[in-house]
């Protein structure tokens, strides 16, 4: 008898301490619902408004590059003017020439 009434203090115990267990788990279960989660968004926050800053500077840069490339490009010459002088002269000559060949 002694062997079964050890066993059942045993298996008393046991259902106690799972008891304790089990009001610890409560106990916890309604402080994770009683607690609100809040995100600390603050170091992402700096992280963005700081590639912001990076991304409006890169923007800037392009504008600059686009105005000076655009700025070049208006000002190109195919051809310079002293070439384009030379060329129309030459044609007035030659047709002048010609026209008095076939008018002689």
């Amino acid at each position: 008898m002694t062997k079964l009434e050890e066993l059942t203090t045993l298996l008393v115990n046991e259902l106690n301490d799972f008891n304790k267990g089990i009001e610890r788990l409560e106990k916890i279960s309604v402080q994770l619902k009683d607690t609100k989660i809040k995100m600390d968004v603050a170091e992402y926050k700096a992280i963005i408004e700081e590639h912001q800053k990076e991304m409006a500077s890169q923007l800037n840069s392009i504008e600059g590059f686009k105005k000076r490339f655009n700025d070049k490009i208006e000002q190109a010459k195919i051809y310079p003017n002293w070439a384009v002088v030379v060329f129309i002269v030459c044609i007035v000559v030659t047709l002048a020439l010609v026209s008095y060949i076939f008018l002689k």
